[in-house]
Protein backbone atom coordinates (compact mmCIF):
# COMPACT_ATOMS: atom_id res chain seq x y z
CA UNK A 1 0.00 0.00 0.00
CA UNK A 2 1.81 3.16 -1.11
CA UNK A 3 1.14 5.60 1.44
CA UNK A 4 -0.07 9.56 0.18
CA UNK A 5 2.23 12.52 0.68
CA UNK A 6 2.39 13.47 4.33
CA UNK A 7 2.03 17.16 5.18
CA UNK A 8 1.21 20.16 7.42
CA UNK A 9 -1.63 20.97 8.72
CA UNK A 10 -1.81 24.56 6.16
CA UNK A 11 -1.39 21.73 3.31
CA UNK A 12 -3.87 19.59 4.59
CA UNK A 13 -6.44 22.32 4.74
CA UNK A 14 -5.67 23.64 1.47
CA UNK A 15 -6.03 19.86 -0.56
CA UNK A 16 -9.23 19.48 1.82
CA UNK A 17 -10.61 23.21 0.35
CA UNK A 18 -9.72 22.26 -2.86
CA UNK A 19 -12.02 18.95 -2.11
CA UNK A 20 -14.45 20.50 -0.62
CA UNK A 21 -15.65 22.94 -4.49
CA UNK A 22 -15.61 19.48 -5.54
CA UNK A 23 -18.00 18.39 -3.42
CA UNK A 24 -20.02 21.41 -3.19
CA UNK A 25 -20.48 21.11 -7.06
CA UNK A 26 -22.00 17.40 -6.60
CA UNK A 27 -24.24 18.78 -3.78
CA UNK A 28 -25.54 21.00 -6.23
CA UNK A 29 -25.50 18.72 -9.28
CA UNK A 30 -27.67 15.99 -6.92
CA UNK A 31 -30.24 19.22 -5.91
CA UNK A 32 -30.76 19.89 -9.51
CA UNK A 33 -31.18 16.34 -10.64
CA UNK A 34 -33.53 16.01 -7.48
CA UNK A 35 -35.92 18.97 -8.78
CA UNK A 36 -35.94 17.48 -12.09
CA UNK A 37 -37.53 13.93 -10.88
CA UNK A 38 -40.28 15.97 -9.24
CA UNK A 39 -40.91 17.32 -12.97
CA UNK A 40 -40.88 14.28 -14.36
CA UNK A 41 -43.94 13.42 -16.03
CA UNK A 42 -46.88 10.76 -14.39
CA UNK A 43 -48.11 7.36 -15.47
CA UNK A 44 -50.75 6.06 -14.79
CA UNK A 45 -51.41 2.41 -13.31
CA UNK A 46 -54.49 1.02 -15.08
CA UNK A 47 -53.81 -2.30 -13.97
CA UNK A 48 -55.72 -3.68 -10.66
CA UNK A 49 -52.53 -5.16 -8.45
CA UNK A 50 -53.09 -7.28 -5.33
CA UNK A 51 -50.58 -8.39 -2.60
CA UNK A 52 -50.73 -10.71 0.43
CA UNK A 53 -50.11 -8.98 4.13
CA UNK A 54 -50.08 -9.33 7.65
CA UNK A 55 -53.62 -9.24 7.63
CA UNK A 56 -54.87 -11.07 4.36
CA UNK A 57 -54.93 -9.52 0.67
CA UNK A 58 -54.59 -5.84 -0.32
CA UNK A 59 -54.29 -3.79 -3.33
CA UNK A 60 -51.67 -1.82 -4.30
CA UNK A 61 -53.44 1.81 -2.80
CA UNK A 62 -53.50 -0.18 0.47
CA UNK A 63 -49.76 0.07 0.79
CA UNK A 64 -50.05 3.16 0.75
CA UNK A 65 -51.02 3.14 4.51
CA UNK A 66 -53.35 6.61 3.81
CA UNK A 67 -50.44 8.37 3.19
CA UNK A 68 -50.04 10.40 -0.12
CA UNK A 69 -46.81 8.58 -1.51
CA UNK A 70 -44.94 5.35 -1.74
CA UNK A 71 -41.69 3.43 -2.59
CA UNK A 72 -42.09 -0.27 -2.97
CA UNK A 73 -38.42 -2.28 -2.80
CA UNK A 74 -39.07 -5.27 -5.14
CA UNK A 75 -36.67 -7.72 -2.45
CA UNK A 76 -35.37 -10.99 -3.84
CA UNK A 77 -36.41 -13.41 -1.42
CA UNK A 78 -38.83 -16.71 -2.15
CA UNK A 79 -38.00 -20.27 -2.38
CA UNK A 80 -36.31 -20.24 -5.85
CA UNK A 81 -34.02 -17.86 -4.79
CA UNK A 82 -30.63 -18.74 -3.58
CA UNK A 83 -28.58 -16.11 -1.82
CA UNK A 84 -25.11 -15.31 -3.68
CA UNK A 85 -22.98 -14.66 -0.68
CA UNK A 86 -22.72 -18.23 0.51
CA UNK A 87 -25.33 -20.67 -0.84
CA UNK A 88 -24.29 -23.67 0.39
CA UNK A 89 -25.14 -22.23 3.91
CA UNK A 90 -27.17 -19.45 3.92
CA UNK A 91 -30.48 -20.37 2.31
CA UNK A 92 -34.22 -20.20 2.08
CA UNK A 93 -36.13 -19.39 4.23
CA UNK A 94 -33.08 -18.23 6.69
CA UNK A 95 -31.78 -15.89 4.58
CA UNK A 96 -32.53 -13.73 1.54
CA UNK A 97 -30.48 -12.06 -1.19
CA UNK A 98 -27.36 -10.77 0.15
CA UNK A 99 -27.68 -7.97 -1.90
CA UNK A 100 -31.22 -6.87 -1.40
CA UNK A 101 -30.50 -7.74 2.52
CA UNK A 102 -27.32 -5.47 2.56
CA UNK A 103 -29.17 -2.41 1.78
CA UNK A 104 -32.22 -3.23 3.71
CA UNK A 105 -30.49 -3.37 6.77
CA UNK A 106 -29.17 0.78 6.46
CA UNK A 107 -32.53 1.93 6.01
CA UNK A 108 -33.38 5.01 8.53
CA UNK A 109 -36.32 4.83 11.20
CA UNK A 110 -39.55 4.72 8.68
CA UNK A 111 -40.70 7.20 11.35
CA UNK A 112 -39.15 9.89 9.84
CA UNK A 113 -40.51 9.21 5.79
CA UNK A 114 -43.76 9.06 7.31
CA UNK A 115 -44.06 12.77 8.26
CA UNK A 116 -43.50 13.63 4.95
CA UNK A 117 -46.59 11.41 4.22
CA UNK A 118 -44.42 8.79 2.72
CA UNK A 119 -44.24 5.13 2.72
CA UNK A 120 -41.51 2.60 2.21
CA UNK A 121 -42.62 -1.60 1.54
CA UNK A 122 -41.10 -4.21 0.48
CA UNK A 123 -42.17 -6.63 -1.86
CA UNK A 124 -41.09 -10.36 -2.73
CA UNK A 125 -42.81 -13.64 -3.59
CA UNK A 126 -42.21 -15.32 -0.56
CA UNK A 127 -45.11 -16.43 1.43
CA UNK A 128 -46.40 -14.45 4.66
CA UNK A 129 -45.34 -16.93 6.85
CA UNK A 130 -41.18 -16.82 5.54
CA UNK A 131 -41.29 -13.12 5.10
CA UNK A 132 -42.32 -12.72 9.18
CA UNK A 133 -39.76 -15.53 10.35
CA UNK A 134 -37.05 -13.35 7.94
CA UNK A 135 -38.13 -9.84 9.44
CA UNK A 136 -37.76 -11.24 13.36
CA UNK A 137 -34.39 -12.50 12.30
CA UNK A 138 -33.12 -9.74 10.57
CA UNK A 139 -34.44 -7.05 12.77
CA UNK A 140 -36.67 -5.56 9.93
CA UNK A 141 -39.68 -4.96 11.68
CA UNK A 142 -40.25 -1.94 11.00
CA UNK A 143 -40.75 -2.59 7.49
CA UNK A 144 -43.85 -3.22 6.11
CA UNK A 145 -43.44 -6.12 3.40
CA UNK A 146 -46.12 -7.70 1.10
CA UNK A 147 -46.02 -10.94 -0.85
CA UNK A 148 -46.07 -10.46 -4.90
CA UNK A 149 -49.37 -12.44 -6.20
CA UNK A 150 -49.63 -11.19 -9.81
CA UNK A 151 -47.77 -9.39 -12.28
CA UNK A 152 -46.73 -6.50 -10.34
CA UNK A 153 -43.37 -7.35 -10.54
CA UNK A 154 -43.19 -7.87 -14.49
CA UNK A 155 -44.90 -4.85 -15.22
CA UNK A 156 -42.64 -2.82 -13.10
CA UNK A 157 -39.45 -3.93 -14.33
CA UNK A 158 -38.08 -5.95 -11.33
CA UNK A 159 -39.28 -9.49 -12.00
CA UNK A 160 -35.30 -10.10 -12.85
CA UNK A 161 -33.37 -7.94 -10.79
CA UNK A 162 -33.76 -5.30 -7.74
CA UNK A 163 -35.49 -1.82 -8.09
CA UNK A 164 -37.71 0.80 -6.43
CA UNK A 165 -40.32 2.01 -7.96
CA UNK A 166 -41.49 5.19 -6.79
CA UNK A 167 -45.96 5.86 -6.62
CA UNK A 168 -48.11 8.88 -5.78
CA UNK A 169 -51.93 8.77 -5.68
CA UNK A 170 -54.97 11.37 -6.40
CA UNK A 171 -58.27 9.79 -5.07
CA UNK A 172 -58.19 6.04 -6.35
CA UNK A 173 -56.04 7.45 -8.60
CA UNK A 174 -52.39 5.62 -8.63
CA UNK A 175 -49.25 7.09 -10.82
CA UNK A 176 -45.62 5.78 -11.14
CA UNK A 177 -43.44 8.62 -10.82
CA UNK A 178 -40.32 7.34 -10.78
CA UNK A 179 -37.92 3.91 -11.09
CA UNK A 180 -34.44 3.33 -10.12
CA UNK A 181 -32.05 0.07 -9.72
CA UNK A 182 -29.00 -1.08 -10.09
CA UNK A 183 -25.84 1.18 -8.78
CA UNK A 184 -28.50 3.88 -9.17
CA UNK A 185 -30.30 2.57 -5.75
CA UNK A 186 -26.74 2.16 -3.92
CA UNK A 187 -26.84 5.67 -2.17
CA UNK A 188 -30.20 4.51 -1.02
CA UNK A 189 -31.15 4.25 2.76
CA UNK A 190 -31.41 7.66 4.55
CA UNK A 191 -34.69 9.98 4.71
CA UNK A 192 -32.84 12.41 2.17
CA UNK A 193 -32.17 9.65 -0.27
CA UNK A 194 -35.61 8.29 -0.16
CA UNK A 195 -37.32 11.66 -0.15
CA UNK A 196 -35.21 12.92 -3.12
CA UNK A 197 -36.92 10.07 -5.78
CA UNK A 198 -40.35 11.04 -4.96
CA UNK A 199 -42.65 13.64 -6.41
CA UNK A 200 -42.86 15.92 -3.88
CA UNK A 201 -39.56 15.94 -2.99
CA UNK A 202 -38.05 16.57 0.89
CA UNK A 203 -41.22 19.28 1.08
CA UNK A 204 -38.95 21.92 2.16
CA UNK A 205 -38.81 25.92 1.63
CA UNK A 206 -35.27 25.93 -0.23
CA UNK A 207 -36.29 22.94 -2.42
CA UNK A 208 -36.52 23.81 -6.69
CA UNK A 209 -40.28 22.41 -6.81
CA UNK A 210 -42.54 23.07 -9.02
CA UNK A 211 -45.41 25.61 -8.17
CA UNK A 212 -47.86 24.59 -5.43
CA UNK A 213 -45.41 22.17 -4.06
CA UNK A 214 -46.21 21.40 -0.02
CA UNK A 215 -42.84 22.63 1.85
CA UNK A 216 -42.39 23.99 4.76
CA UNK A 217 -39.35 25.60 6.75
CA UNK A 218 -36.41 22.90 7.00
CA UNK A 219 -35.63 22.18 10.69
CA UNK A 220 -39.18 22.60 12.38
CA UNK A 221 -40.29 20.05 11.28
CA UNK A 222 -37.48 17.07 12.12
CA UNK A 223 -38.37 15.69 15.61
CA UNK A 224 -37.61 12.11 17.17
CA UNK A 225 -38.59 9.13 15.47
CA UNK A 226 -41.19 8.59 18.58
CA UNK A 227 -42.41 11.69 18.92
CA UNK A 228 -44.18 12.68 15.53
CA UNK A 229 -47.40 13.88 15.85
CA UNK A 230 -46.80 15.12 19.48
CA UNK A 231 -45.65 18.80 18.13
CA UNK A 232 -43.07 19.47 15.13
CA UNK A 233 -43.42 17.22 12.41
CA UNK A 234 -47.56 16.38 12.59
Amino acid sequence: MNLPPIVSREEWDAARQEVLVKEKEVTRARDALAAQRRRMPWMAVEKEYRFDGPDGSCTLLDLFEGRRQLIIYRAFYAPDVTTYANPDTDSYPERACAGCSFGTDQIAHPAHLNARDTTLAYASRAPQHEIQGLRDRMGWQLIPWYTITDDFDKDFGVDQWHGHNVFIHQGDQIYRTYFINSRGAEHLGTTWSFLDITPLGRQETWEDSPEGWPQTPPYEWWNYHDAYGKGAGE
